[in-house]
């Protein structure tokens, strides 16, 4: 990421500091997006100054406006830009090939499910138009995981923001513990998936290696 405060970002510029950030990071650079929704929506149900119905659809603006930056750039550009500017942007070879296996075999399920993670929200839809996902299934999905993604992040965190006020009496208290809960086991299950990807990547990477060593074999027997 990016080494910068967007902290005073949000508190100065709101809805607009939200949608620059968030569409920045969508097309393709490390910048925290996911931080400056959480930032604004918490400020917004703490202080009232922000409306977190705005803040979600800034949000949500920017993401499917970035993801669809990012496709385009992947598709038209991508293979001209990665060989010189990829290692700057954090498109390492082992990304490249886990991008190219992955899209191969799960690519609505990425385009969807990258939004919640940090690595494929920066890069899920570079990597969708290099290696030429369907552009119309590619904007259903990043869309759906656009609006999923901005609401339960951008609720989860109004809520918090303001939760001594929000959340009183045994039914408030309910109601905070089953979101509590119910954010955390979605946070767990988004964590294992990035795992099983982790994995998918270490083993491709690893066959890849493998296969350079078996075609260099014959080459140096003979």
């Amino acid at each position: 990421m990016f080494p910068i405060d967007i902290q005073p970002l949000v508190v100065q510029h709101g809805y607009w500091a939200v949608f620059l950030i968030v569409m920045l990071e969508s097309t393709g650079l490390p910048l925290p997006g996911e931080t400056a929704l959480v930032l604004a929506s918490a400020y917004a149900g703490a202080t009232g100054h922000l409306s977190i119905a705005y803040v979600i659809a800034a949000a949500i603006t920017g993401a499917i406006i970035g993801d669809n930056f990012g496709y385009w750039i992947g598709r038209r550009v991508g293979a001209q830009l990665l060989p010189r500017w990829g290692q700057y942007i954090g498109l390492t070879p082992n990304r490249l090939i886990l991008g190219e296996y992955l899209f191969e075999r799960h690519g609505g399920k990425i385009v969807f499910f990258g939004r919640f993670i940090a690595i494929l929200r920066v890069f899920a839809a570079f990597l969708a138009g290099l290696n030429k996902y369907d552009w119309r299934s590619f904007l259903i999905f990043n869309a759906s995981g656009a609006v999923v993604w901005a609401l339960v992040f951008g609720i989860g965190a109004y809520l918090f923001g303001d939760a001594m006020t929000r959340f009183s009496g045994p039914l408030g208290i309910i109601a905070l513990v089953g979101l509590v809960l119910g954010l955390f086991v979605f946070w767990l299950v988004m964590r294992h998936q990035e795992k099983k990807w982790e994995e998918k990547l270490t083993n491709v990477a690893l066959d890849e290696e493998q296969g350079k060593l078996e075609r260099r074999e014959p080459n140096d027997a003979a």
